[in-house]
């Protein structure tokens, strides 16, 4: 078919393509596929009504090759001239026609493809001049970059098909300068030049080459003496002339605080014996020189950190990258109010309006050879991937090579192949050689190897993939002490930290009218409709803004833990904004777009992140009113120069705002480049009222750079036991049924382990999404609250989570209350997964029978002595419920009550001990047993896994009939999940005859089930792992229970 396209632009964009159905061929993984099955996304299959839930969806799609002709007419004047065509960014590969006739192909991703036309189009041949000039676009993944690399994947620019940027035709003479390198020199004022002449004339010839630098982009622009040298060539095809050109000593060096650029313009003008030539080529450049000392980066004589963010490619309202430099100088601007100096470009490389912007801005960028080779792809394997990624890597470097902002270099993403270590030790070393105006790492993310001059790393974080509760956010009390020297300290060049943060938010609803290009919020769509089928709809904003508030917490602890580890490198976060893709990551403080939410502004953000950050080690942020607050006060510093006689003055504040204590440390030395240790506060919390929670606030006199930190104070010692007619019950049992028959109020506690509906809750945000991590913990997005209910009365707290809640949910289940009547709403609401949006609480009340019931899962009945905020809100609840404002309206049935709460295991009712023969650290063996299906048993991993078998043993503390076993699987991963298994009985432990039964469990989620062939009487049960699905050394298990006869 034949049709008309505007070019510059892409054929999605346009309308052409196909519906996107059932059977669209997407290009990039997709881990959840519930989608194409779930009867909860039946309506959202239907043709006319499809939306997908895992990416921004584009209108049309299509993947394969497309051909654009359009007729040229060549003018007289070009006669004798070389003639370039020059495509500045093609999706993907493109092959050339002139009238019919081939003239190349290119595979670039990155850089601009550029054709020789010059012996296919000849001026005023043919029929008046004209050609008809084809070019065919194929974007079909050819070379294995990876599908989910950002270069190609629909998980965020879409895998389209086009040529965007500038097009054009150029003509010049045909001796012309074809390249100009610019290698700064600054220890002697100097630049290198390195300028290639191409000639076609097959003859030699000779002339000069004149080299002017003009400086500008400063207060201060210089004008650099012209150097003129002579030049000479041969008949080849080819010159290439180098020379050293004096800057002058008053040379301006590039950085974030002075981005001052050089304009190089070189001049050609030489003869053959045929005619005269001419030609001008001019470059931008810095003179900067980036270097490593240890472990820091050092640019211009003075170490640097990297405060970077990831851009993955994400532009919505075209679906392929900008090409002009306003748009990327106005995504550099928001980088830099947040407090950033650098910028990460996951699997692919920008086009040049990037690094323009970048380069007059004063911004570091790492750039990556399109190609995350993971996921059904691998680097060296000998595959065409191989050559591909040395061909690119050059492409790139002789494009951007010259930008000063473009300052580190990567292969790609997190590579995979049993070579890859050797394969990339040789990449590495060859561009090291080939090009030192930056440095180089492996990949992003691993491996750390020998030839690295960076390396980066997910070690210096706080939550890494299957982490789960077990981060030190969800793990540990909080505390603002922690840091990364001990990672830093094995490595003796600058570590850059992979990926931090990726804290998610809740969706913003209100963005998805801003989707009005290519790609639409259908994902969101279906979340909104999901919140509303569940009677939320109404809380989608509160929703927001509480888990905002959370996700900012995380990100200021994520920050800060970097800012205060001393000789590190740097740290890029995934991210600063959404990225829309791998089933919706959330994970920005900012939207697609670039633009802010409402929960945080750039200028709050920037009191954590910033050149110059006032930090707090706070061992802890809970107290009692006997203890003393302390803190060491220390000051990260990576600006232009030291701050001299600076003062720094602290201040605690309360509820109020008013001052409880304050300290000034004057005539400091904050030196530049490093972490700076001011002084220590103690501050005894005794004359506190409490409980309150007071802010602790550092800053710098007379300059903006100030942070603060929440901490709480709370009675050592508080009433509470429940009043005279308050009747506590961990379960709804005939007593608690009886009180609130009589009309009487009921406590009801029941255990959280107890919890029904698999919600994994934790202090923390989702990481990532719960969709690409195959549900790893935690579900919960922080809680929602409404300080103001008489509830809370007594304790301090805002609308959403804070520090002081983490002792709170770290002993809570979250109950999930869909079954409950529709207009109740909790008083303690956690927010789930977008993806499930189920209804969760951990404090409602409700009229049960007559009478009045609040249920709280927080456990509030064990080591209160060591719970203060327990306590504290145990009080609450009690004064609440004692009070005549305790008069719940909602009836509730007593079978949903019930149904919050799972009854025991029988292993657990039994009393039953369990052992095995290996155990990783944090995952002993009882937690196959403990009734949580969060927590698991792992055999040792670290150092080094064991081989199977391997086995658990319960003792069930007497002989009783059984008659099977059944096995949940960890439900976060496939890791350790036990395919090959044998299961033995035993009177005493220690004679085993044969295996009651055996068998090979399927790789999944489910729970398994094992009947014996008939019931046995024993004391011992063993389930031997036999082997695992991927065929690893390991072996889990979330659940085991026995079944009776």
């Amino acid at each position: 078919m034949s049709h008309q396209i505007r070019l510059p632009g892409s054929l999605q964009e346009q309308g052409f393509g196909e519906d996107v159905s059932v059977e669209t061929k997407w290009t990039g993984g997709i881990v959840d596929r519930s989608w194409f099955t779930a009867p909860r996304y039946e309506r959202y299959r239907r043709p006319g009504n499809v939306k997908v839930p895992f990416w921004l969806q584009p209108e049309r799609h299509y993947v394969g090759p497309a051909w654009y002709q359009r007729v040229l007419t060549i003018p007289d004047a070009w006669q004798g001239k070389r003639i370039m065509l020059r495509l500045e960014r093609c999706h993907w590969e493109t092959t050339v026609w002139v009238s019919g006739r081939r003239v190349g192909s290119c595979n670039s991703l990155s850089t601009p493809h550029e054709y020789d036309l010059t012996y296919a189009l000849v001026p005023g041949a043919e029929d008046r001049g004209e050609h008809l000039l084809t070019i065919r676009v194929d974007n079909r993944v050819k070379i294995g970059v990876g599908i989910n690399a950002h270069s190609v994947s629909d998980h965020t620019q879409t895998n389209w098909n086009g040529m965007v940027g500038c097009i054009e035709l150029r003509a010049t003479d045909r001796v012309w300068i074809d390249d100009v390198q610019a290698y700064p020199d600054v220890a002697n004022k100097s630049v290198q030049v390195r300028v290639i002449v191409g000639n076609q004339t097959h003859g030699g010839g000779r002339g000069t080459l004149a080299v002017q630098a003009d400086g500008f982009n400063t207060a201060h622009a210089q004008r650099v003496v012209q150097k003129r040298v002579p030049l000479q060539f041969d008949g080849e095809d080819r010159a290439t002339i180098e020379l050293d050109y004096p800057m002058g000593e008053d040379v301006q060096l590039w950085d974030e605080f002075n981005p001052a650029l050089y304009r190089l313009t070189v001049q050609l003008d030489a003869g053959t014996r045929e005619m005269h030539h001419a030609d001008r080529r001019t470059v931008t450049f810095g003179m900067r020189h980036l270097t490593t000392k240890g472990t820091q980066f050092v640019l211009g004589g003075r170490p640097l950190m990297l405060r970077g963010t990831l851009e993955c490619c994400i532009f919505p309202l075209t679906g392929y990258p900008a090409t002009d430099v306003e748009s990327w100088k106005r995504i550099i601007r928001v980088c830099q109010a947040h407090g950033l100096n650098h910028m990460r470009f996951h699997s692919h490389c920008p086009p040049e309006a990037a690094l323009i912007a970048a380069d007059e801005l004063g911004f570091y960028l790492q750039i990556e050879c399109a190609a995350w080779a993971n996921q059904g792809s691998a680097v060296g394997d000998g595959e065409p991937i191989d050559a591909w990624l040395y061909a690119e890597a050059e492409r790139i470097l002789r494009a951007y090579g010259n930008h000063p902002s473009f300052v580190l270099m990567a292969y790609g993403n997190e590579p995979a192949g049993g070579n890859h270590r050797r394969w990339l030790g040789d990449f590495v070393q060859h561009f090291r050689n080939a090009d030192p105006r930056r440095l180089y790492t492996s990949a992003a993310g691993w491996p750390i190897i020998p030839e690295n001059q960076y390396h980066s790393t997910f070690e210096p974080r706080i939550h890494a993939w299957g982490s789960g509760l077990r981060s030190r956010i969800n793990a540990r009390p909080p505390e603002t002490t922690t840091d990364y020297r001990q990672v830093v300290g094995q490595c003796d060049v600058p570590i850059v930290s992979h990926e931090i943060g990726q804290w998610c938010v809740y969706p913003d609803f209100d963005e998805i009218p801003k989707y009005a290009g290519v790609l639409k919020a259908k994902n969101f769509e279906i979340f909104r409709d999901t919140l509303t089928d569940n009677h939320m709809g109404d809380q989608s904003r509160d929703f927001l803004m509480a888990s905002g508030k959370l996700q900012t917490l995380c990100y200021k602890e994520e920050i800060e833990s970097a800012l205060r580890t001393p000789g590190l490198g740097g740290f890029q976060l995934l991210d600063l904004h959404d990225f829309p893709g791998q089933g919706t990551a959330l994970v920005g403080v900012l939207d697609p777009f670039w633009d802010s939410k409402p929960y945080v502004s750039p200028e709050q953000f920037r009191r954590f992140c910033n050149i110059t950050v006032p930090l707090a080690r706070l061992p802890q942020r809970v107290f009692v009113d006997q203890e003393h607050c302390t803190a060491v006060v220390e000051v990260t510093h990576f600006g232009p120069a030291d701050l001299t006689d600076a003062a720094v003055t602290w201040r605690l504040l309360d509820t109020a705002g008013q001052t409880v204590a304050t300290g000034r440390w004057a005539g400091q030395t904050i030196t530049t480049g490093r972490l700076n240790t001011i002084g220590r506060l103690e501050v005894p919390l005794a004359a506190v009222e409490s409980p309150q929670k007071l802010r602790l606030v550092v800053g710098i006199d007379g300059t903006p750079f100030e942070n603060d930190w929440d901490v709480w104070v709370y009675p050592e010692t508080i009433q509470a036991k429940a009043p005279a007619d308050v009747h506590v019950s961990a379960a709804l049992d005939p007593a608690a049924l009886g009180v609130l028959k009589s009309g009487g109020k009921v406590l009801l506690l029941p255990h959280p382990k107890r919890v029904t509906g698999g919600v994994a809750i934790g202090f923390s945000s989702i990481f990532w999404n719960t969709a690409w991590t195959g549900g790893q913990a935690p579900h919960t997005l922080g809680i929602l609250c409404n300080p103001k209910h008489p509830a809370l009365a007594a304790f301090p707290t805002e609308y959403h989570s804070n520090w002081q809640w983490w002792e709170l949910i770290s002993r809570s289940g979250a109950m999930v209350l869909d079954g409950m009547p529709s207009e109740l709403r909790p008083i303690v609401q956690p927010i789930d997964t977008w993806f499930s949006n189920r209804r969760l609480g951990l404090v409602f009340e409700a009229e049960v029978h007559g009478g009045k019931l609040l249920v709280c899962s927080i456990d509030l009945q064990t080591n209160l002595e060591d719970g203060p905020v327990a306590r504290q809100l145990r009080h609450s609840l009690l004064d609440y419920m004692a009070s005549d404002q305790f008069h719940p309206e909602i009836r509730v049935d007593v079978a949903a009550i019930d149904g919050l709460v799972d009854p025991p295991s029988k292993l657990e009712r039994l009393g039953a001990t369990v052992s095995s023969d290996s155990a990783q650290a944090d995952y002993e063996a009882e937690l196959a047993a403990d009734g949580n299906p969060e927590t698991i048993w792992h055999t040792v991993w670290d150092p080094q896994p064991g081989p199977h078998p391997h086995e658990l043993v319960f003792d069930l503390k007497r002989a009783i009939p059984v008659a099977g076993l059944t096995y949940l699987p960890r439900q976060d991963m496939a890791n350790g999940r036990i395919a090959g298994y044998a299961v033995y009985v035993s009177g005493d432990g220690a004679r085993w005859a044969e295996p009651v039964a055996a068998g090979r469990w399927a790789n999944d989620g489910v729970m398994k089930r094992i009947v014996f062939d008939q019931p046995v009487t024993v004391r011992y049960v063993k389930l031997v792992a036999l082997s695992e699905v991927n065929g690893e050394d390991f072996a889990s298990a979330a659940e085991i229970d026995i079944v009776s006869p």
